[in-house]
């Protein structure tokens, strides 16, 4: 039912700057969570950055400085604004959003990825 459309990604120079946005379509019962990961070719997927419930910010440790998180309740979008991009932050980046049940368990959603490529 929940699903998580990524956009605005694209081709950049290093040094230059985007914002993704992660539209969130349908019903979150008890947010725990949204975060945005990335993969590159051949490497695993890893934490960019996270976004708690509370408003509690962590940041993986290569975006950190660069990369801001932030997450609009009326539109019910997440974005990140990335700045002073480098090639290695090529990759396809993934919103996620843990959520809290009724039940009490947890479910876990994923969109489909959107492309940043970072090269002169």
């Amino acid at each position: 039912q929940v699903h998580l459309v990524e956009s605005g990604g694209g081709l950049v120079h290093p040094g230059g700057s985007l914002r993704l946005s992660c539209a969130v379509n349908g019903s979150i019962f008890n947010l725990v969570s949204m975060s945005w990961y990335r993969q590159a070719p051949g490497k695993e997927r890893e934490l960019v950055a996270t976004i708690s419930a509370r408003g509690i910010i962590d940041y993986g440790l290569y975006v950190r400085g660069r990369f801001t998180i932030s997450r609009d309740n009326v539109e019910n979008v997440m974005y990140l604004r990335m700045n002073s991009l480098k090639p290695e932050d090529t990759g396809v980046y993934y919103c996620n959003v843990f959520d809290r049940l009724l039940s009490g368990r947890y479910s876990d959603y994923w969109g489909q990825g959107t492309q940043v490529t970072v090269s002169s």
